[in-house]
């Protein structure tokens, strides 16, 4: 697949390499043509100097043939017009855009273009990390009866086998983030400090299990 990205900051430069290392191609648009220096000197895909809603600029990136768009600029309204030029325009499909005001944010989901709020995000986790507890939902199914969620384990856990938690709480982990990898686990998996559990389970059991995580295995 053929993406095109608005902005070659440190999220765009990312991205994009990180596309060509999944064997997708990339262009990148940016204004600056200094901000191209962040992608090294092994980026194969295009480097276009311009306005990422301009016309021709798009279609230089080979917009026409793009399945994905994402915008992700140091502007919430350049990144929001480029995001519906990509769509409306050039009927790319998939679409994104970042947004640093959740409020526009908000009113850019209702339009139809999917968006990430960083500073809501990035608060969002600074306050699970800060103050944990609960559970955090990642995916529910269309029927609302089953989630992928990350749940807070409390340190009475730590030194335990996940299989004993699987047991206890009656869930399955899928995944555990630890040191900021992730970590699928065994039956030989023992849970240290600082992991991050993230479990699918029924929601109509999710404050048992919340309850059984908080507690410790001896409760």
């Amino acid at each position: 697949m053929h993406i095109v990205i608005m902005g070659c900051g440190r999220v765009g430069s990312t991205l994009a390499l990180s596309m060509e290392e999944l064997g997708h191609s990339a262009a990148v648009i940016d204004q600056d043509p200094q901000a191209f220096r962040r992608l090294g000197g092994t980026f194969r895909g295009r480097r276009v100097t311009g306005t990422g809603f301009d016309r021709d600029t798009l279609i230089a990136a080979g917009i026409e043939g793009a399945g994905a768009f994402a915008a992700v600029s140091s502007g919430d309204n350049s990144n929001i017009i480029a995001a519906r030029v990509a769509r409306e325009t050039f009927g790319v499909e998939n679409v994104c855009a970042r947004i640093y005001d959740p409020r526009r944010a908000e009113i850019y989901e209702r339009l139809g273009i999917p968006t990430v709020a960083t500073v809501r995000w990035t608060a969002d986790q600074m306050l699970r990390r800060l103050l944990p507890g609960g559970t955090e939902e990642h995916w529910r199914d269309p029927s609302g009866a089953v989630a992928f969620a990350e749940v807070h384990v409390a340190a009475a856990w730590v030194g335990q086998r996940v299989s004993r938690l699987e047991s206890v709480a009656g869930i399955r982990v899928a995944l555990l983030t630890r040191l900021g990898k992730g970590l699928l686990p065994d039956g030989e998996t023992v849970l240290q400090e600082g992991d991050l559990v993230h479990v699918a389970l029924r929601l109509a059991e999710q404050a048992r299990v919340e309850e059984i995580f908080a507690k410790g295995p001896e409760h």
